[in-house]
């Protein structure tokens, strides 16, 4: 007798998410030891000017959570490669499942991973004061960026969120694609090398660049917002359909 139970496809992703948040706590842990890393690199300084003259040496450091920001984005890419390993897509096998589920699930659970990893690693600014407050001899001094406002803070959360998602999108079609062929976990780095050699060589109108303008240079926190939710959904499509191709390769 044939069950007349039928499970949504909202609810078979739910319940995915649910238990990958709870199976993947080890990459929660991971974030933290990153973190912890970067705060200690940021104890140095994210920028630096002196001056001298006669019997005076004067030396500004400027500490920020950029560092740290930078370590959580590296984390997130990392992260959206690994989930599309075959020991993690095999979890799915737990669940009535299909490629859209899976994908949609694992793209929640980077979303949320985003969140957590944005607002600790913006907060962590606080944590890197106090550490500097405290350990160094030299005269500390609040800047203004000690008195930002809420909204600038929710502001920074926002965008670094923003950034991270944008890098776990990159690097799940990244581990989509070397799934689907593993030539291409030669062939991305050679095209990503070559590309940094021909900025170099071009100058102001090289791609590289022309990418790092449009995404860390634009001012516009909506203008932004736009950018970033276009490529992830163009990046997200793209991983989606070729994972689609993978499931069939391997049928």
């Amino acid at each position: 007798m044939m069950s007349l139970t039928k499970v949504s496809l909202p609810e078979m992703v739910k319940q995915q998410y649910a238990y990958k948040l709870k199976a993947y706590i080890q990459v929660f842990m991971s974030l933290v030891m990153i973190q912890v890393i970067a705060v200690l690199f940021s104890l140095g300084g994210t920028g630096m000017m002196g001056s001298g003259g006669g019997l005076i040496d004067l030396e500004l450091h400027y500490y920020s959570a950029d560092v740290v920001v930078a370590f959580t984005i590296l984390w997130g890419f990392i992260t959206a490669v690994l989930i599309t390993t075959k020991a993690y897509r095999n979890d799915d096998f737990l669940f009535v499942t299909n490629r859209i589920t899976s994908n949609f699930s694992n793209m929640l659970f980077l979303l949320t991973a985003s969140i957590i990893g944005g607002v600790t690693a913006v907060l962590s600014t606080f944590l890197v004061k106090i550490m500097i407050s405290l350990l160094k001899k030299d005269l500390y001094i609040s800047g203004p960026a000690d008195l930002a406002s809420i909204t600038d803070m929710l502001s920074g959360i926002f965008a670094s969120i923003l950034y991270i998602f944008l890098f776990c999108a990159l690097g799940y079609l990244v581990g989509t694609l070397v799934q689907l062929n593993r030539l291409f976990a030669f062939v991305l780095p050679v095209v990503f090398i070559g590309g940094v050699f021909l900025d170099g060589m071009r100058g102001e109108g090289a791609i590289i660049q022309g990418l790092y303008r449009f995404f860390f240079t634009e001012p516009s926190i909506a203008l932004f917002s736009i950018k970033v939710i276009c490529t992830l959904a163009l990046l997200f499509t793209g991983a989606f359909v070729l994972s689609n191709r993978m499931e069939v390769k391997s049928s």
